[in-house]
């Protein structure tokens, strides 16, 4: 691909700035409308390639094919990506600023200028040093997470439009809302999709390529006070707020949660309070690598609130667990070869892989547990969430030259 012009920047400039944060608190699929705008945008795309069944469902998903330029049985590959951003961080007019040859120095985000990336804080930028490298301004993310899967995806659909004597089977393109919310395949139309194996584009540094997450669940304790009026309360109010706060107080400070752990260690974490003082709700998430350690953290943390529950007899507690996504790793494990022919993509294209779990989620997490196999590969994002994300050029650029080259390996794999 030396001689090709990659259009994976000029997309990705262009979908940064597309409005596409989902709401965890709304039960509208997808979450927010605004989604759909980069949905439209990306199916308009792909007519303009001549991929003529791009189109987006109802919910908002994309659907489309890269017809098959051989005649061998190739199973069919789908890509994925999500579409929205995260709700951490605003993603309204977001402003990508494309830094030509990066000089090592800080990077001063120009719209806040208390905004700095230094190369401390983030040491991959070294490997950075004489690339182009894009931030956004200062006052939102950037949106890498997932929008560089987006484009990568996008213009390797364009590179194999465009160079029909690559061989390669039917490619499946798949691009979810809802992914940082935690409903990215709610409604997802499996047998449509029709593929056999997929690739989440997710991932972060050069060469990276996961293939274990965290199991996941959601708990909701919901506590119920009893509420007087705050002149006559004495010996009647039992206030359900103080009683979460209680709670959120007898949790472990040195262990157990997101702070305090890293590698391979469980942990749970408070993520919302809500209520009055009748009723208090509190949201936690619970995350592990060995799916069998998830109950033995939710026992304990429904211990540690009946405890405190305990001391207001007049108060009740409703503890509920809810399935998130599992550890995909028990799925790809029995399916190796998706592993073995993305490691071969990448040491064709010059990679050292680097396999490591990630701590926390991707929408190949549920696929695969849907009966739809699919590892995480790279897309160079980095600092997701927040102000100070950036991504380089080269790392795009990259996982485009991957994706062409994988599709050839399976093409290469397949029977006549």
């Amino acid at each position: 691909m030396t001689d090709y012009a990659y259009t994976v920047v000029d997309r990705f400039m262009r979908y940064v700035q597309v409005d596409t944060q989902s709401d965890p608190l709304s039960e509208a699929h997808p979450s927010s409308a605004r989604q759909k705008d980069l949905s439209v945008l990306l199916v308009n795309e792909l007519h303009a390639m001549g991929i003529k069944d791009a189109h987006m469902d109802a919910y908002g998903y994309v659907y489309a094919t890269i017809p098959a330029t051989s005649s061998k049985n190739v199973p069919v590959i789908c890509f994925c990506s999500h579409v929205d951003t995260a709700p951490d961080c605003s993603g309204t007019l977001v402003k990508p600023i494309l830094h030509k040859s990066y000089d090592g120095a800080d990077i001063v985000l120009p719209d806040d200028t208390t905004q700095v990336i230094r190369m401390s804080d983030h040491p991959y930028l070294k490997e950075h040093i004489g690339n182009n490298i894009i931030t956004a301004s200062g006052l939102t993310l950037l949106g890498a997470d997932d929008k560089a899967g987006v484009a990568e995806i996008m213009d390797m659909a364009h590179y194999l439009v465009t160079h029909p004597e690559i061989a390669h089977g039917n490619i499946r393109l798949l691009f979810t809302p809802d992914e940082e919310v935690g409903k990215g395949t709610a409604k997802l139309d499996l047998a449509k999709l029709g593929a056999d194996y997929a690739y989440t584009l997710d991932g972060g540094e050069l060469g990276t390529l996961e293939d274990e997450t965290f199991s996941a669940d959601g708990v909701v304790m919901e506590i119920q006070g009893v509420i007087s009026h705050p002149g006559y309360a004495k010996d009647k109010m039992v206030n359900a707020l103080k009683i979460a706060g209680e709670i959120l107080s007898a949790l472990p400070k040195t262990e157990w949660s997101p702070e305090t752990t890293d590698k391979k260690q469980g942990f749970v974490h408070p993520l919302r309070i809500d209520g009055s003082a009748e009723k208090a709700i509190l949201e936690f998430i619970v995350r592990d690598f060995d799916t069998l350690q998830l109950s033995v953290h939710e026992t304990r943390l429904k211990q540690l609130a009946e405890r405190v529950v305990t001391a207001y007899p007049k108060a009740t507690l409703h503890f509920s667990v809810q399935e998130q996504y599992r550890n995909m790793k028990e799925v790809l494990d029995e399916h190796p070869h998706i592993i073995q022919y993305a490691e071969e993509a990448y040491h064709r294209v010059g990679l050292t892989v680097v396999k490591e779990p990630i701590r926390g989620g991707t929408d190949g997490s549920r696929l695969s547990f849907m009966g739809l196999p699919c590892p995480n590969l790279f897309t160079g994002m980095q600092a997701i969430h927040s102000k100070h994300e950036w991504i380089g050029v080269r790392d795009m650029e990259k996982a485009v030259e991957m994706l062409v080259t994988l599709v050839q390996v399976w093409e290469e794999k397949a029977g006549a």
